[in-house]
């Protein structure tokens, strides 16, 4: 690694992608036919409900024990997530030295040895050294202990009621129930400006094994990485891959990353196929929902605020095609009743959002209303 501005261009095509590499999502679990392809355009039910690291991230210092019921980002995590009506699981994938792609989010590991804490970049570590934290797949066997940081600074036992082995790409694509869709996050260090050829190399052994073990599971791939997402966009053109953005809620060096409008101008420039964009990002920017379906691009969303229910629903509203959720069991039940109802006289959804559906026990908005809530709600999440 080293600080460089990456190039995409005169990047070869990665030759191991078969040319007749489309597919059809069959899944009864959507409500439509879905077809992502080597076309431009990416289809998809009117609303996918996606479970973020699985069953939902674990937040460590939470009350709430939903946060820490499951270890996030392990096998068991994205079987429970596939026990609901979810489309696709979203999980972080990196690669070790030794070129094996392994599902973890943070860019640093924590232990602690004879009363000293340690940390060391997951990226720096070989397969066999990942796979020697946490529990371990040997019942014999004791693995290192496995510590998180969490954003205030402070280094927490990662305690969760069920844990698990951590596991590699390959295992996923073996182990977890089909056709349950992966969303694969490209993950890259924010504070690293990487060279074209450690890109390249990452990503081309990340889409190797997709390639190799995706069959007919339907893949997305992510990223937070300008580069990254062009790049893997150019190495291959089977599968979607859609733009990971704060909206405009954090400032990055990389201009690229700080407004839904530069999103868009990537996406377009590079050809990409959507938008995946923190909440607040949109409610507090919702004319850009309609500039972003005008330039024949998918949008959906993350964040806290996709495990409220009645935020959720607005999205439906605003024509958002789906959300990342922590709150699996909670949001598909609650977007199970916005969908399946039949529609009721009087229930006046927002242009574009979609076909005319109605719940007696659900809100209804004329559009005036509806206007009036949009100018509301970004005065509304303001911090």
């Amino acid at each position: 690694m080293a600080l460089k501005a990456v190039h995409v261009s005169d990047v070869p095509n990665l030759d191991h992608v078969p040319e007749n590499a489309s597919f059809s999502l069959y899944s009864s679990r959507f409500s439509k036919g879905v077809d992502i392809g080597r076309t431009t355009s990416f289809k998809e039910p009117k609303f996918l409900v996606i479970g973020h690291r699985g069953n939902g991230m674990n937040m460590l210092q939470s009350t709430d024990l939903r946060m820490k019921a499951v270890k996030e980002n392990t096998i068991l995590s994205f079987n429970t997530a596939g026990k609901y009506p979810i489309d696709f699981i979203e999980f972080d994938v990196q690669v070790t030295t030794d070129g094996c792609p392994i599902i973890f989010h943070d860019n640093f590991i924590y232990s602690q040895d004879n009363g000293t804490i340690y940390e060391k970049r997951v990226t720096d570590l070989s397969l066999s050294e990942f796979l020697s934290y946490g529990p371990q797949r040997e019942a014999a066997s004791e693995g290192k202990t496995l510590l998180r940081k969490t954003k205030d600074g402070k280094i927490i036992n990662w305690a969760v009621e069920s844990d698990e082995p951590p596991c590699t790409l390959e295992e996923a694509f073996e182990k977890v129930i089909p056709p349950l869709g992966f969303n694969i996050e490209l993950k890259f260090d924010d504070h690293i400006v990487y060279q074209q050829e450690y890109l390249s190399h990452v990503l081309q052994s990340i889409l190797q094994v997709v390639v190799d073990h995706a069959k007919e599971r339907p893949v997305i791939f992510s990223t937070f990485q300008p580069d990254a997402a062009l790049l893997v966009k150019k190495l291959q053109a089977t599968y979607p891959v859609f733009f990971l953005t704060n909206g405009g809620n954090e400032i990055f060096y990389d201009v690229r990353r700080n407004s839904l409008e530069e999103a868009i101008k990537l996406c377009l420039e590079g050809g990409l196929q959507g938008i995946v964009s923190e909440v607040r990002g949109v409610f507090r920017n919702p004319g850009a929902v309609n500039k972003i379906k005008e330039s024949k691009l998918s949008l959906m969303t993350y964040g806290k605020l996709n495990n409220v229910a009645e935020a959720v629903y607005m999205q439906h509203l605003m024509g958002i095609e789906g959300v990342i959720v922590d709150l699996v069991k909670e949001i598909t039940e609650a977007v199970s009743k916005m969908m399946t109802k039949p529609s009721e006289e009087g229930d006046i959804l927002m242009q574009g959002g979609g076909e005319e559906q109605g719940e007696g026990s659900r809100p209804k908005f004329s559009q005036k209303e509806l206007a009036f809530l949009l100018k509301l709600i970004p005065e509304l999440i303001q911090q």
